[in-house]
């Protein structure tokens, strides 16, 4: 693998290489580090990388800029960073894992297990953070049934019938979400995988059902494209 250590911190990136390479060892090809968002910028040109690991504060330059500049990279995103109140935004971008300082070598060892175990389209993402009372937690979205939008809030059903809350717009949130899930009306996103069948009540109207018996609406204009999704 190809690293690269984006941190302005010269100890705190020191620490955070020891770590990585005591979990990676020999997997390791090459790992650098940049504290600058040019120097990064400028490295990420120059030569692939596998793994980001980006700090979002450099020495009073904010590591968005450099998230938004690296979108369409080819490598998985990690976050290091205190700053766990980002955490919601910076997962828009697709990133894959958001590890809060100070860093422990068994946490940093679950994000970069995600690295291996990622199964990306793009810059899809496979887990969504919540923010819960003791910090970010981390859900697998193929634990997800449908997404139910409520204003700045989404609500997250997942297929064990438990509900989980997310502060994020829907539309903001179907730009990371695997192409697994679909648009069915203006308030939901499902898992076509968790579709049962499609249900027509006339005039125009539609329910979707999955596989747990819950029955969503389907609107008409999402009808077309959804039920040639699920039954070709």
């Amino acid at each position: 693998m190809r690293i690269l250590i984006v941190e302005d911190e010269k100890v705190a990136a020191r620490g955070l290489q020891r770590m990585v390479e005591s979990i990676l060892g020999k997997e390791i090809e090459w790992i650098g580090w940049e504290a600058s968002l040019d120097a990064s910028k400028s490295a990420l040109a120059g030569s692939p990388v596998d793994i980001l690991f980006l700090d979002l504060n450099l020495n009073g330059e904010n590591g968005f800029e450099l998230l938004q500049w690296a979108a369409a990279g080819s490598f998985n995103t990690i976050i290091v960073s205190a700053n766990e109140d980002q955490a919601l935004r910076a997962f828009e971008y697709g990133v894959l894992d958001f590890v809060p300082k100070p860093v422990s070598e068994e946490r940093l060892k679950k994000a970069i297990s995600r690295v291996k175990d990622a199964d990306y389209s793009g810059k899809r993402a496979k887990y969504l953070p919540i923010r819960k009372p003791k910090g970010i937690v981390l859900i697998q979205l193929e634990e997800v049934s449908y997404f139910r939008g409520d204003g700045n809030y989404v609500e997250i059903k997942l297929k064990t019938g438990v509900s989980e809350y997310h502060r994020q717009t829907l539309e903001s949130l179907a730009k990371v979400l695997p192409l697994q899930f679909s648009r069915i009306h203006r308030s939901y996103i499902v898992d076509k995988r968790d579709v049962h069948c499609v249900i027509s009540h006339g005039g125009g109207m539609y329910d979707v059902e999955l596989a747990g018996g819950a029955k969503l609406p389907l609107s008409r204009i999402h009808y077309k494209d959804f039920k040639d999704v699920i039954f070709g």
